[in-house]
């Protein structure tokens, strides 16, 4: 069985705190991704960004001092039609840092056969948590789709798709 983790698709990375030009097209190519896995029977789970009022007190907070995506605010939630798109037996995972070892966890109990990673960002998300789910599910085939993931910075993206690329994650 195949799963569809949406990573970090957030209204901060799209137009709130950190959110960047472009992000915003994503939006109808990861819900293809969503309706094209659920048509075919797989699992859909979704990442969230998750940090609370005292975020500039954590390590992430002192190198990145921009809060965002705090539990409760606007900027937490998912971005756009999204929002509306998740079901209940949709998987939601709050995740408090770039990487998900509830993710890993998961992943590793259910044993799918294949994890498609899409969402935000490029760089740092979509990069901890695809490393993560080739760790969890060495077998498995992992892949990034490169045009349903994005970064600010273009360059990043593509060496964060070489990284993935040199650990034998699939990126189309």
């Amino acid at each position: 069985m195949k799963a569809l983790v949406v990573v970090d698709y957030q209204v901060d990375f799209v137009c709130g705190a950190l959110g960047f030009a472009g992000a915003e097209k994503l939006e109808p190519i990861i819900l293809y991704k969503i309706d094209e896995c659920r048509r075919n029977g797989g699992q859909v789970i979704f990442t969230l960004d998750t940090h609370t009022d005292g975020y500039l007190e954590t390590s992430e907070g002192k190198r990145l001092p921009i809060p965002h995506c705090i539990d409760g605010t606007a900027g937490h939630a998912l971005y756009g039609k999204l929002a509306g798109a998740v079901r209940e037996e949709d998987i939601v995972i709050k995740k408090p840092s770039f990487g998900s070892l509830e993710l890993a966890d998961l992943l590793k109990k259910c044993g799918f056969d294949e994890v498609e990673l899409c969402g935000l960002v490029t760089d740092i998300c979509v990069l901890s948590n695809a490393v993560i789910a080739k760790a969890a599910l060495p077998e498995s085939l992992v892949t990034v789709d490169s045009g349903a993931c994005a970064c600010a910075d273009p360059e990043a993206h593509e060496r964060a798709l070489a990284a993935m690329r040199g650990v034998q994650i699939n990126v189309i």
